[in-house]
């Protein structure tokens, strides 16, 4: 299997100018979708439908939204996986011309009749959730999805679909599609008694999630591939910590702070690269902090709030660039609590999303969402959390940027059910806090427990 050479972003413009993606280059072979029908009589897609084919892709590459939006609408999603409904039965596609590259008819592409380029996009602009099912279909689509090409595709495309991945109490790892309303197992860590038992943190990079934790043997980090759908050992960080602030974005990931082994404060920051699977250590912070919180704005890592040691509380933050690896202070991001709230060292990591560059905060003592102003360096009540934050401070609730909504996942809160319940709302920030615009109920998890160990979410 040879796939393309180089990824390169195709050259689209919706409004009436040339189409250069394979995709549209594709469309002036004349090929046509033959289905056999019930009655005998064949339906043929036409040029024209083709044509309407991209310009809904081009539609939504251009205008994709967040939780609750397919990628494709159900004409195009039966078109590019070539299910139509009809009584099970499969599309053959032919091409009017009887040519393929080079003039000639070709039985080794992926999608008879199509060039692979155009082949490609049109898989890359399908579900991932499908992806295991194609892999099924043949040795050649076997080769392509287990070569993670499609992901790294999809990136250059600007397609994501966001899962949220769940580890709640008595439970392993679970995978959610908002889109589809889909629950999925992961297989079971490998791991040892220890590292089930200890507490642990997770990050979603690439299309890894790292889970990160303790073993008999000292800090392990246990990684689940999208590509091979099977659990291994990640490189270890060149300094091991817990209790640190993370963040991602696309194939990176940088930690920041925490404690080592010893219970030490530190100061250190790593980036990790899941294309190559190494960390580099960068260059450390202002000030050494735990329990901490990460998040990348505007193409900037930032790290807030934590403490300095076993009873100092920071109210700073701090601004990681990228390009001149240098750290920024920025005082007063985080403000402390009023006097009469719970000790710091009891709450959890302040829990921070970032939605369209715009940050985003859960307060554990008021069960407030607050909005964080970048230019007056302050923060405002927007809405109150659809569940209480503030019963284990903070802790076994998940609150997440999810495309263009922020997500909160907890317990109960739904229709007077508490016992066992795990809820996930969403809302929109774009749709504004009108009257009566409350939160939307995405899913109910039921026989969860009651507590949100850890939550990823991953975007590819």
């Amino acid at each position: 299997m040879v796939f393309r050479d180089s990824l390169k972003q195709p050259k689209m413009k919706v409004e009436g100018v040339e189409h250069e993606s394979p995709v549209m280059a594709g469309l002036q072979s004349h090929v046509s979708l033959q289905l056999p029908l019930p009655s005998n009589q064949n339906l043929r897609i036409s040029p024209d439908d083709w044509h309407l084919l991209a310009y809904l892709l081009l539609v939504h590459k251009t205008n994709t939204k967040g939780v609750g939006q397919d990628l494709l609408d159900k004409e195009v999603h039966a078109l590019t996986f070539g299910y139509m409904g009809l009584n099970g039965k499969k599309p053959i596609i032919v091409v009017r011309s009887g040519e393929n590259h080079g003039g000639q008819s070709s039985d080794n592409s992926l999608l008879p009749g199509l060039n692979d380029d155009m082949a490609l996009d049109i898989l890359a602009w399908s579900s991932r959730s499908n992806y295991p099912n194609l892999a099924c279909l043949n040795r050649k689509f076997r080769s392509l999805i287990g070569s993670g090409y499609l992901y790294k595709l999809r990136r250059q495309l600007g397609i994501i679909e966001h899962w949220v991945y769940l580890a709640c109490n008595m439970m392993p790892w679970e995978a959610f599609d908002p889109m589809r309303q889909k629950w999925m197992r992961l297989p079971r860590i490998p791991c040892d008694d220890c590292f089930t038992c200890a507490d642990k943190e997770s990050l979603a990079v690439g299309s890894d999630l790292l889970v990160f934790g303790r073993e008999l043997s000292g800090f392990a980090i246990w990684m689940y591939s999208l590509v091979t759908h099977n659990w291994s050992k990640c490189p270890l960080m060149n300094l091991p910590r817990c209790l640190f602030g993370s963040s991602s974005l696309g194939e990176i990931a940088i930690v920041a702070g925490g404690s080592d082994k010893n219970g030490n404060v530190l100061q250190s920051a790593e980036l990790y690269n899941s294309e190559v699977g190494t960390w580099q250590t960068l260059p450390n912070m202002n000030f050494p902090r735990k329990l901490c919180s990460g998040f990348f704005m505007d193409g900037k890592f930032y790290v807030i709030g934590g403490m300095s040691s076993h009873t100092d509380c920071l109210t700073c933050g701090e601004e990681y660039n990228i390009e001149t690896r240098s750290w920024r202070r920025i005082e007063n991001m985080y403000p402390g609590r009023d006097a009469g709230t719970f000790h710091p060292a009891m709450r959890s990591p302040p829990l921070v999303a970032v939605v369209n560059n715009q940050l985003y905060s859960a307060d554990q003592a008021t069960n407030e969402v607050k909005k964080y102003d970048k230019v007056n360096n302050s923060w405002s009540v927007v809405k109150r959390l659809p569940v209480r934050a503030d019963s284990s401070y903070g802790w076994g609730l998940a609150f997440k940027a999810c495309g263009n909504s922020l997500l909160v996942i907890g317990a109960g809160g739904h229709g007077g059910h508490d016992d066992g319940v795990i809820v996930l709302h969403s809302w929109d920030p774009e749709e504004g806090n009108r009257d009566g615009q409350e939160w939307n109920v995405l899913a109910v998890k039921a026989r969860a427990g009651a507590f949100v160990y850890n939550c990823a979410v991953m975007g590819c």
